[in-house]
């Protein structure tokens, strides 16, 4: 990975985008560029090869495209927004000729046909992180999930742990050099596309052009399928009164020049309308969204203080409005890398004051963090929660923060006693920091378990403090204050 040099003033920002339109040239189809005959691979494909197309991809329809999966195989779907539908269409109307293949995956968006209960002998997902697409088949028992650490998704594949048949991508069209863009993630999708024996790439003039580890040649391609359909958005979310009030509570807790980590949702959107008069804050964080984007438009954003890739936006994938999209596309002040080097806390902590918003399902009274189920229910996944956290908690100055709401929707409360029975602890007691609700802020680190559960009472819902007092005093003894 290279750093690229930025010349910027103090009062113009240094990130620059052009809006995708279908009006704008993207050097014909790609069809045009390509050789129709495929030829015979390396077992090992060229990484961004410049040597010409010295082996080029088979331009076909995408049910050509899926004959290429045979029963038992594995086969790894692009993720988040840039599923290939059309790719798994075409793969599930196969499905009575199909048997037992497994569908590796993040978090995606679209319609997870799949997983339907109609095709339960044919597919299995495979899930990393669970979507709520995926989440039904996952709780029925139809659909499986693999905890781990986003940071080490990627060497599944490299270290042959999980071979891959098949990679599914979707990918702009080329440039005239013929390379071409992984746009809005290139997270996992890197790795499995090295390292899996067939490649499929549904082209869609729709993706952003985005730069860092998302550039890939079409000499790394097998097959080609050319369909266009516009990105899967994610509207901006309304916020309540409460997740106001949390933004504001955790915005005082970012100073300027901070590094930014933090997911999509109401409370990470909360958090960043808040940070509109910040000064010099960056962004190093596995995913991001629109309010990022205007951060960068109002000035707040610079990453003028970084210390490693200074100036530039760094993710593994993005995901909302259409504005998104054209904000990255051709911008070369946004870098996507792969996984295992945006969530390495190696890297992460090499930033200053690198500030980790993220949220939980439940918080013990000693710190335990439940972020993936609600009991034995599976719900999302690991992530990349434990990977910031950590590399935050190293970083100079940095700050590890989980922010949540200090009920549900129903109005249990989320800060309980113990955690439900068959919960999974993601971010354990030893890691913890901060603690944000609406009710304020508790700084667990370097604090007793009787001094932790009584600042997490102090941020609890009122109406259930003297409950978790008594139980705390039960489990712990007096709790002074």
């Amino acid at each position: 990975t290279t750093t690229t040099t930025t010349t910027t003033t103090t009062t113009t920002t240094i990130m620059f985008s052009r809006c995708l339109s279908p009006a704008l040239p993207c050097f014909g189809p790609a069809s045009a560029l390509l050789h129709t005959a495929l030829l015979p691979r390396s077992p090992h494909r060229p990484q961004h090869s410049s040597r010409g197309v010295a082996l080029s991809p088979r331009v076909v329809t995408a049910d050509e495209a899926v004959t290429v999966v045979k029963s038992h195989d594995r086969v790894l779907l692009h993720g988040v927004s840039m599923m290939p539908q059309a790719l798994l269409n075409a793969l599930v109307k196969r499905a009575p000729e199909l048997k037992d293949v497994e569908v590796y995956q993040i978090h995606t968006e679209g319609d997870a046909i799949h997983t339907r209960p109609e095709y339960q002998d044919s597919f299995r997902s495979m899930n990393f992180f669970i979507g709520g697409n995926t989440r039904p088949a996952v709780q029925r028992g139809q659909a499986e999930y693999i905890p781990i650490f986003l940071s080490e998704i990627g060497l599944l594949f490299k270290r042959g742990v999980i071979p891959l048949d098949v990679a599914f991508a979707q990918v702009s069209p080329p440039d005239r050099h013929g390379y071409c863009s992984y746009g809005a993630s290139t997270s996992i999708i890197r790795a499995g596309v090295e390292q899996a024996r067939v490649v499929v790439a549904q082209v869609n003039k729709h993706v952003p052009r985005t730069f860092g580890a998302s550039v890939v040649h079409m000499s790394e391609l097998d097959y080609i399928v050319e369909h266009d359909e516009p990105l899967p958005e994610y509207p901006r979310p309304a916020l309540s009164p409460v997740d106001i009030q949390i933004g504001k509570n955790v915005a005082g807790l970012i100073e300027d020049g901070a590094t930014l980590q933090m997911g999509i949702g109401k409370i990470p959107d909360a958090c960043l309308r808040e940070l509109t008069h910040h000064r010099d804050l960056g962004i190093h964080t596995e995913m991001f969204s629109d309010g990022v984007r205007e951060l960068v438009e109002t000035g707040a954003v610079t990453g003028a203080k970084k210390d490693h890739f200074r100036g530039k936006i760094v993710a593994s994938f993005a995901m909302g409005t259409q504005q998104l999209y054209n904000f990255m596309d051709e911008n070369q002040g946004i870098e996507m890398l792969e996984s295992h080097v945006v969530n390495n806390p190696r890297i992460i902590l090499m930033n200053p004051k690198v500030t980790a918003i993220n949220s939980a399902i439940q918080i013990d009274l000693t710190g335990q963090v439940c972020a993936d189920s609600i009991g034995t229910k599976l719900y999302s996944g690991v992530g990349g929660q434990m990977d910031f956290m950590r590399g935050a908690a190293l970083s100079e100055g940095g700050k590890p923060i989980i922010a949540m709401p200090s009920t549900t929707n129903k109005g249990a409360s989320k800060i309980v006693p113990t955690l439900l029975p068959g919960s999974g602890v993601v971010t354990t007691r030893a890691h913890m920091h901060y603690v944000v609700t609406e009710h304020g802020v508790a700084n667990l680190y370097g604090k007793s378990v009787q001094q932790r559960a009584r600042a997490l009472i102090n941020i609890a819902h009122p109406a259930h403090r003297e409950e978790l007092e008594r139980a705390a005093v039960e489990a712990y003894g007096p709790l002074r204050h």
